[in-house]
């Protein structure tokens, strides 16, 4: 397998882990997997161990309309990365860097903003590491014409 080949497949394979995630954070958002998030957010806005029992019905609807937005946005990652991505398509370099980007720079900026701190450094950095892994290495397919014109794939 080429790098190119192992770092798409990679992008195509975590999108869909992705977004098995957000299927069922929006479904069971209240299981013992995410319990430790959870109770993280109980924490820090209200003090106790455990979100309160008025936040239970606001909480699942936020994690079951969240929980869909990631499954919703990794698919559509995963489409993109098993074909245009892989065809080399610059515009599918540029379209995921800047969704991801974007993402990355406004949910720290409001993590930070409401002392969420664990969830910038946790869940984005560790989102962003994922996803930024294979566009650093293999940048090049897409951006050294040199490059592309000897490794194009028909």
């Amino acid at each position: 397998m080429t790098r190119f080949r192992f770092w798409q497949q990679w992008l195509f394979c975590t999108s869909l882990l992705f977004a098995g995630f957000g299927l069922v954070f929006a479904v069971y958002g209240n299981n013992p997997l995410f319990r430790p998030y959870n109770d993280a957010l109980a924490h820090r806005f209200w003090n106790m161990g455990q979100l309160p029992a008025q936040a239970n019905q606001f909480r699942a609807f936020i994690w079951g309309s969240l929980g869909g937005t990631i499954a919703c946005s990794y698919i559509l990652l995963a489409y993109i990365a098993y074909n245009s991505f892989f065809r080399k398509e610059r515009w599918s370099y540029y379209a995921i860097s800047a969704a991801f980007g974007t993402w990355v720079i406004i949910d720290t900026v409001i993590c930070f903003s409401y002392k969420v701190y664990f969830q910038a450094y946790l869940i984005n950095a560790f989102s962003f590491i994922v996803k930024a892994l294979p566009l650093a290495f293999i940048w090049k397919y897409f951006f050294d014409k040199n490059y592309r014109m000897l490794n194009t794939i028909p």
